[in-house]
C-alpha cells in the first residue's frame, strides 16, 4: 500500500523544503508503533522529509489488516510515537509537535472503537518535549514517560499519571535517567511488530503465529517525489462579442 501525499506548496515550505523538478523533495513515511484489540490495529507514526516532519499520521484496520484507513485527520509539524488499544472502545495515540523543535506533547483519544479520535493536550500551558512511552493498565489509569530536554531543572525524564484516562495527567517524579512505567510490560504488543522490508522498501506489519511471524501488512516508505509548483495558465480574455441588431 502507499499513503496518499499531495505535494502542496504551502505544507512544503512550512516545513522549509525548497522543490524543483530538477532537484526533487522526497517524502517518506514512517511508522513507529502497533496495536491490536481483537481484529482492531492501530498504526502510529508521521509522513516526513529528509530533514522535516510534515504530518502526523493514525492509521486504522477492522478486518485484522486486510484493508485501512486514516482514522484521525493529520496534524501539520506533529509525529505520532506510540498508540495502544485497550480494549475494543478505549485507545490512545501519543506524539508532539516536531517543527521547529520538539514541544506540546498531546494524545489522540477514543472512546467509541476508533471511530473517532480528538486531540487532548498534555498541559494548556505547552512546553519543549517529546513523548519516551505510556502505558494504560485500565480504562482510566496511565502513565507516561516525556523527555523535557537536557535543560529541563531537577532531570529531563518527567513522570506523569493520569487517572482520568488521558483527560488530566499530574506530575510524579523528574529524574535524569529514564523511568520504567510501573505497569507497563516490556513490549507493547507482543501479537505484533512493525519491520522493513529492503527488496520492497516498505514497512511491514507482522503478527505472531506460534514461533513464526507472517505478514499481515505493508506500506511504501517513499509516497512521494515532489517537484516545482505546476504553472496554473491563465486564460485569455474572450474576445468582445458583436452585438445582435434586430432586423425587424
Amino acid at each position: 500500500m502507499k499513503m496518499k501525499f499531495a505535494c502542496a506548496e504551502e505544507d512544503l515550505a512550512a516545513a522549509g523544503m525548497s522543490c524543483a523538478d530538477n532537484d526533487l523533495c522526497p517524502v517518506y513515511l514512517e511508522l513507529s508503533s502497533v496495536s491490536a484489540s481483537g481484529r482492531k490495529l492501530s498504526l502510529a507514526g508521521n509522513l516526513h522529509g529528509a530533514s522535516a516532519t510534515l504530518y502526523s499520521v493514525l492509521l486504522a484496520s477492522d478486518d485484522s489488516g486486510v484493508t485501512w484507513r486514516e482514522a484521525a485527520a493529520r496534524l501539520p509539524g506533529a509525529a505520532l510515537d506510540q498508540v495502544q488499544l485497550l480494549d475494543a472502545l478505549h485507545g490512545w495515540a501519543a506524539g508532539e509537535t516536531q517543527v521547529p523543535l520538539a514541544r506540546d506533547p498531546f494524545f489522540l483519544i477514543t472512546s467509541d472503537g476508533g471511530a473517532s479520535w480528538r486531540q487532548k493536550p498534555l498541559s494548556e500551558d505547552g512546553g519543549p518535549g517529546a513523548v519516551q512511552r505510556f502505558w494504560f493498565d485500565s480504562a482510566d489509569h496511565g502513565e507516561l514517560v516525556v523527555d523535557g530536554g537536557r535543560t529541563e531543572p531537577g532531570g529531563r525524564y518527567l513522570l506523569y499519571e493520569s487517572r482520568t484516562g488521558g483527560e488530566n495527567w499530574t506530575i510524579r517524579s523528574k529524574t535524569a535517567q529514564m523511568p520504567r512505567l510501573s505497569r507497563a510490560p516490556s513490549v507493547d504488543d507482543v501479537d505484533y511488530r512493525i519491520g522493513t522490508d529492503s527488496k520492497t522498501r516498505a514497512y511491514v506489519v507482522e503478527k505472531r503465529q506460534g514461533e513464526s511471524w507472517n505478514r499481515v501488512a505493508s506500506f511504501l516508505v517513499q509516497v512521494a517525489s515532489c517537484g516545482s509548483p505546476p504553472v496554473v495558465p491563465v486564460p485569455e480574455p474572450a474576445a468582445p462579442s458583436e452585438p445582435v441588431i434586430d432586423a425587424k
